[in-house]
């Protein structure tokens, strides 16, 4: 996939952003930077906690696929992010695979200022298609 522009959009069009999986160490260095609570950072202190091992925070797998192929596709249409709401389901272990759909939900157009706001709902999904997260992302997007 390429760069694309608002005339790819359309509501219920979908994308598949493949899948990942985190290492120890990347889940512990996404803590340490943003949320260094101590089953995200201390395997020893997480084997022992409710988790029952390192868990990856809430935001960490999204922002992977947030960055490495949403970004990447939308980037020259975002005007600038509105809302986010996220609903941590299921914890992602070390190492287990993340899949990751988005879809385009609604879109507002204003034709006048040239802009659409819309509505994204991304799926992050174990191998059994089991949810471990949902994220709504209401973004300013560029018409032209």
């Amino acid at each position: 996939m390429g760069l694309l522009s608002f005339k790819d959009f359309e509501i219920n069009k979908e994308f598949d952003f493949g899948s990942i999986s985190l290492s120890e160490q990347e889940i512990i260095d996404f803590a340490n930077n943003y949320d260094p609570l101590d089953y995200h950072t201390n395997l020893e202190v997480a084997n022992k906690s409710f988790f029952k091992g390192l868990v990856a925070s809430g935001p960490h797998p999204f922002s992977v696929f947030y960055k490495t192929k949403w970004v990447p596709l939308f980037k020259d249409t975002v005007l600038g992010g509105l809302e986010v709401t996220y609903k941590f389901l299921k914890p992602v272990y070390v190492n287990q695979k993340v899949f990751c759909k988005a879809k385009i939900v609604d879109i507002k157009i204003n034709q006048e200022k040239k802009y659409a706001t819309v509505k994204w709902s991304f799926e992050l999904t174990n191998e059994k298609e089991e949810l471990y997260q949902t994220i709504d992302m209401i973004v300013l997007h560029n018409t032209i």
